[in-house]
């Protein structure tokens, strides 16, 4: 019981606040473009600055709950971390300059669908350390 309550309270809770909140950021950041608040280059620089530390992140979250055996959050999670995976293998996961006008309500919305995740992925770590386990 010990274990599993510093698994969700020290590692996993303070990893989905993170991950929320990077991505809440972006959203923000394509917001202020697509209201011409900020350039492209700067938003795409600010942006671009968290898409590696994300999928690190998102990956080492989603292998830490396979290796714990915590099946459902792994589950959860697997899908946006092979999404991560492909964009990475193919070189698609920054922002270009040139191109972010053309990309920004796909790019926009691809952000709010996360968002959403990790918002679904907090509410289950919350249930899961304030529920005892059986």
């Amino acid at each position: 019981m010990g274990w599993n309550l510093l698994f969700w309270l020290v590692i996993c809770f303070p990893a989905n606040i993170a991950l929320l909140a990077s991505t809440f950021y972006q959203v923000l950041i394509l917001s202020d473009l697509e209201s011409d608040y900020i350039n492209p280059f700067d938003a795409a620089s600010r942006i671009n600055y968290f898409v590696l530390p994300e999928y690190v992140g998102q990956g080492a979250l989603c292998a830490l709950c396979l290796f714990t055996g915590h099946w459902f959050m792994f589950l959860l999670t697997v899908p946006v971390t092979c999404y991560h995976l492909r964009l990475y293998v193919k070189r698609e996961h920054l922002i270009d300059v040139t191109e972010v006008f053309r990309v920004l309500n796909a790019e926009k919305k691809y952000r709010i669908a996360k968002l959403a995740l990790y918002l679904t992925v907090l509410i289950v770590t919350i249930f899961r350390f304030v529920t005892p386990l059986q």
